[in-house]
């Protein structure tokens, strides 16, 4: 009788012991929570198990994101002793998860009978007196799988389980190996079982990997439970099962094996993405580099031109001087005087004194010049 407990414990066990993402999916199913998938989950187990199946687990707390607990406890009979032990392996984890404040935080239980059993209750209570400090009732939940409609399951997304569809039939297969039990069991297995299961992994809801070791853990189950019909194998059913789930498990893991071909093809291409970033980054730098110093050399030349171009006013100027300054010594060597050069060139006296003066550095009157009128030097 142990072992055959056993075997759906380390089944259960094995159940939550996939991805972290199935595992957060679980506890919204059961729980009504909302935590994203991605979220933190760390498993507290006094044992662990092996690829074998080899080991059980006394218990199955989960905590999410470092802050809530969770207690699963996984049945197949009536248990009346259960509410104590969760109590006892509930009391024993909030002991050694305390931090040292005056509290001691229990995680929230429940129950989940994989079979199906009319006797299972809704809830397990049991009242804790603490004397004259009063009493407190303390509750477990209880979620009976098999009672749940495949819609339901499939709403609550607690695909996790799915190894214990199995177990719908067990009992009418037990009694009467029918043409419609077999027929049933040929439907469940490759509608309610595989069919669900790749609807889950196109969803999201469990990996690649989850689906290969469910499908596993499924034809594990089915042998166990309905291997030693031989009516089943020969009607096809048990051959059915097994090319069904190992030919699903070979998609799987050469999807597996592909995905991690092309992760691998990913993960070289991002590394030369990386590289030719760092590369163009570089370049950047050099040209933003060459901007700074084209820009510089432009403020330069703009500089320069504004010299040229005030150099080249100068140099008009000093021509248009010189020209005047010809052209007055010109008239002056004909004989003409000051006052007629200034009429010539329609410019004042004074300008013809100052270039005639500037030039001789003599007084005017040395050389035979006389100064101009009042009204010439006013330009009259």
């Amino acid at each position: 009788m142990t072992d055959y407990h056993d075997i759906y414990d380390r089944i259960a066990k094995r159940c939550l012991s996939l991805s972290a993402r199935s595992t957060v999916s679980l506890i919204n199913g059961l729980y009504g929570t909302d935590y994203p998938l991605e979220s933190k989950v760390t498993y507290h187990w006094t044992e662990h198990t092996d690829d074998s199946l080899h080991r059980t687990l006394a218990d199955t707390i989960v905590t999410i994101n470092d802050t809530h607990s969770y207690h699963l406890e996984f049945q197949m009979t009536l248990d009346g002793d259960i509410v104590f032990r969760v109590l006892e392996y509930s009391f024993h984890h909030a002991f050694q998860v305390n931090t040292g404040i005056e509290e001691l935080c229990f995680p929230e239980p429940m129950i989940i009978y994989l079979y199906d059993n009319e006797q299972f209750p809704d809830e397990y209570s049991l009242k804790i007196n603490f004397g004259k400090q009063g009493s407190f009732l303390y509750k477990v939940p209880v979620f009976k799988y098999l009672q749940k409609s495949q819609e339901e399951l499939n709403q609550r997304k607690l695909i996790v389980l799915i190894p214990f569809q199995l177990l719908r039939l067990r009992r009418a297969i037990e009694k009467e190996r029918t043409s419609e039990n077999m027929t049933a069991l040929k439907n469940l297995i490759s509608h309610d079982i595989l069919q669900t299961l790749d609807r889950n992994v196109e969803a999201g809801n469990i990996t690649q990997t989850d689906a290969v070791r469910l499908g596993r853990m499924i034809l594990y189950l089915y042998h166990h439970i309905y291997g030693k019909y031989g009516e089943l194998a020969e009607e096809g059913v048990t051959q059915m099962a097994e090319d069904a789930l190992i030919f699903d498990v070979d998609i799987l893991e050469h999807r597996i094996q592909t995905l991690e071909r092309d992760k691998k093809i990913l993960e070289r291409d991002k590394k030369n993405l990386e590289e030719k970033k760092r590369d163009l980054e570089e370049r950047k730098r050099d040209l933003e580099e060459s901007k700074r110093d084209l820009e510089e050399s432009k403020r330069d030349l703009e500089e320069s031109k504004r010299d040229l171009e005030e150099r080249k006013r100068d140099l008009e100027e000093n021509v248009k001087d010189l020209a005047l300054q010809t052209q007055i010594w010109k008239l002056t060597a004909r004989g003409l005087g000051p006052e007629e050069i200034a009429e010539q060139l329609s410019i004042n006296c004074t300008e013809v004194l100052s270039v005639l003066q500037n030039e001789s550095k003599t007084p005017l009157q040395a050389t035979g010049y006389q100064a101009c009128s009042a009204g010439e030097q006013r330009g009259i």
